[in-house]
């Protein structure tokens, strides 16, 4: 069986509280090999890595807070990500970045806590997962993103664009920092054009696929709770794009996430 990463899952949140442990075998019955779970809030992460410790090898995490919650940011939450972040079970930074649509945290908050987290990748030498959501036909966010980084220099520990969305021309500017490019349960819609043309066009070197879970579950099971078995659908859609075998494609992408977060 292909194995396959899922490199963005929310199985430490309340929606697998009844099942969780059903949700992850299911996953590894499935061919998901290995899950990385990301930190949102600064209680998040401590369940994140208990997840690790009771499978380890197989359930990564990162260490972050959401930027919807930015608020939450502080020198000593700094210092105790700091501090967990020579667990073994810990891969990456985040989920940080920018979030508009929304309107829950201030912009000048939010770019102060995108900026500490990228210090704190670059203090740690661990990869960045970044979200970046902006208001419909807004670019703000992207545009906002991408000068942070280069102000940063985020390019010296790079990462992933979780949750892809953005246009090719970002996608090309976001590798050009060496970031992934992270593609979700959006690339199996059928109206996801542009996602698509992205999908098709970029190197796959640069690419890894993530579920996202509990949210935006791919076709054929939209309407219902995400889990990471679901990934198969991702990879297969990227599949059928690319012209390729699903075995190529969680061949490379697998790789990429492994290099990525250095998880053998």
């Amino acid at each position: 069986m292909s194995q396959l990463i899922d490199t963005h899952c929310h199985l430490n949140l309340g929606q697998y509280e009844t099942d969780q442990a059903k949700v992850i075998e299911e996953a590894l019955k499935a061919g998901v090999h290995q899950i990385v779970t990301p930190g949102v809030t600064l209680e998040s992460f401590s369940s994140a890595l208990a997840l690790n410790q009771k499978y380890p090898g197989r359930l990564f995490c990162a260490l972050g807070i959401h930027p919807t919650e930015a608020q939450q940011f502080s020198p000593e939450v700094y210092t105790q990500f700091l501090d967990a972040s020579i667990h073994d079970g810990v891969v990456a930074i985040g989920e940080t970045g920018l979030d508009y649509y929304w309107d829950q945290c201030p912009e000048a908050i939010q770019h102060h806590s995108l900026r500490q987290h990228i210090q704190l990748a670059k203090t740690t030498k661990l990869p960045l997962i970044l979200h970046i959501r902006d208001k419909q036909d807004s670019t703000r966010a992207y545009n906002d993103i991408l000068r942070i980084l280069q102000e940063e220099k985020a390019h010296t520990v790079g990462g992933v664009m979780h949750c892809f969305s953005g246009t090719l021309d970002f996608a090309h500017a976001a590798i050009a920092l060496n970031f992934k490019i992270a593609f979700g349960g959006v690339l199996t819609f059928k109206n996801a054009h542009q996602l698509h043309h992205v999908a098709q066009t970029i190197d796959l070197q640069h690419v890894v696929l993530e579920t996202d879970s509990p949210w935006l579950t791919p076709a054929p099971h939209r309407g219902q709770r995400n889990a990471p078995a679901y990934i198969k659908y991702i990879a297969q859609k990227l599949a059928e794009l690319r012209g390729l075998p699903f075995e190529k494609i969680a061949e490379i992408t697998t790789h990429n996430a492994r290099v990525l977060f250095k998880i053998s």
